[in-house]
């Protein structure tokens, strides 16, 4: 295999531009690339042309896209609302070690279980989990919004929120799984784009739909109970949606089973053989290690932002308002990152694209230590895009690099380092935040944390060759 294709480009042409004047020798590791006389070089169609064309000409990634999109509404409409009712509710207090704690208890738990369960993503039928997980959710977000009405405690809720967020992650993980088995492999790389900008875009708006019904019934209870109950609605919907896939048609292969034994074994045996295959794929190793220092940022970020907020005394639909438009900053950067991804992979490869953007992201980051909510917004857009483009060089390194026999194994370990890296983040700066959220080393130690990933990411992924 080529130099150029073990970096993700499938075509081979003359270098009109040296990569390693902007990246230095984190630049990809290849010679310089001749002209093959016998091949003519034909320009790529425009993302959007290309896009368009797998949607219309096929049928089961049209459908995949749809589930995608209304799943994600319903799960950004529930996020927004759980944060509404815990951190911006009046009838409720939460401190910085409030927030840590909240964050832990949603997505620890299923973080360190979710390898074991991604086991059954690649032994069952992957239409039949997404329609038994989507059921699961249904019915627990109807529970959530009963406790909420009744006036439960915060771990009670949580307890129930942990519950719907595990299966909120375990249909992600379950879609991005199977997309390989809807679209041509050469069309991976464009297609998860497009499905990771239209679920981007679906979480926007259901997170910021949210406060529409928090204007219109309030900030309290019941106000939040009502939000969650809506969610119930779109929920509804991806259940109708994920039954009409016909059997099998979304993966695993039949046949090629990698971990044999009982269902009980392969879910037990779970972390180990997602971490063993981590490990084994040295693009997947790479990329996750870049990823998981784009979130320790996004963490410190994220809760520096809450703080400040609270800090000035606004829980209402206002206060909620500005934390909201950071969130929907950075999802907005990671939206348009979706179509620069692609070009950028086919023109240098996904080794490059990645260093550089967690090289740019390192940057960025420190503009933001001046604290002032306008300037973090702002870099809030620039960081969401940088973080888009290293997550999506790591689910193409998935999907294509690692056989579909474990693909559900590594797409759960993912999971679990996305989940941990913020979580841990987010424990930390609570313990050494200030009540008034102003602490400029620790936005200095967000950029240190993306130099690091760009080291761990430039060492262990240069040279690697993706299989076939």
């Amino acid at each position: 295999m080529s130099p150029a294709c073990a970096n993700g480009d499938d075509r081979a042409r003359p270098r009109r531009l040296d990569l390693r004047i902007f990246v230095g020798w984190f630049g990809r590791p290849s010679a310089p690339r001749t002209l093959q006389p016998h091949r003519i070089n034909v320009a790529k169609p425009h993302t959007r042309t290309a896009v368009w064309s797998l949607v219309r000409t096929l049928p089961e990634f049209r459908r995949l896209l749809e589930l995608r999109a209304v799943s994600l509404f319903g799960d950004g409409l529930f996020q927004g609302g759980l944060a509404g009712a815990l951190l911006f509710n009046p009838e409720r207090a939460a401190s910085p070690w409030a927030v840590a704690g909240a964050f832990a208890v949603l997505f620890l738990p299923y973080s360190l279980l979710g390898p074991f369960a991604g086991a059954l993503l690649d032994r069952w039928d992957r239409r039949l989990v997404l329609v038994g997980a989507t059921l699961a959710r249904l019915i627990l977000v109807l529970g959530v919004a009963t406790l909420l009405a009744i006036g439960a405690s915060d771990l009670t809720i949580l307890c129930g929120a942990l519950m719907v967020n595990g299966f909120n992650r375990f249909v992600s993980s379950g879609l991005s799984a199977a997309l390989p088995h809807v679209v041509p492999r050469d069309k991976v790389v464009t297609s998860n784009s497009a499905a990771t900008a239209v679920g981007a875009a679906a979480t926007f708006l259901g997170a910021n739909f949210m406060l529409v019904p928090r204007w219109l019934v309030g900030t309290g209870d019941s106000g939040s109970a009502t939000i969650i109950f809506i969610v119930a609605l779109p929920v509804a919907l991806a259940l109708l949606l994920a039954y009409r896939f016909k059997p099998h048609v979304l993966g695993p292969e039949d046949g090629g089973r990698a971990v044999h034994g009982s269902v009980a074994y392969a879910v037990a045996t779970g972390w180990g053989y997602g971490i063993r295959t981590v490990v084994g794929v040295r693009t997947v190793g790479a990329t996750l290690a870049g990823l998981a220092a784009h979130r320790v940022a996004f963490g410190i970020n994220t809760l520096l932002v809450l703080v400040i907020v609270r800090h000035a005394g606004s829980t209402d639909v206002g206060g909620f308002g500005t934390a909201v438009v950071f969130v929907a900053a950075a999802g907005l950067g990671s939206f348009l990152a979706n179509f620069v991804t692609p070009p950028a992979v086919r023109r240098w490869g996904r080794y490059a694209t990645a260093n550089g953007a967690l090289g740019f992201a390192a940057i960025i980051q420190l503009g933001a230590a001046s604290l002032h909510l306008p300037m973090m917004v702002g870099c809030g857009f620039l960081l969401g895009a940088a973080g888009q483009v290293v997550k999506l060089c790591a689910d193409s390194a998935m999907q294509i690099d690692v056989a579909d026999a474990m693909r559900g194994h590594v797409f759960t370990v993912q999971d679990s380092v996305f989940w941990l890296s913020f979580v841990s983040a987010i424990a930390a700066t609570a313990a050494v935040i200030p009540g008034d959220g102003h602490a400029p080393g620790l936005v200095i130690a967000g950029s240190v944390a993306y130099l690091l990933g760009l080291a761990a990411h430039a060492v262990i992924g240069r040279g690697a060759k993706p299989s076939d």
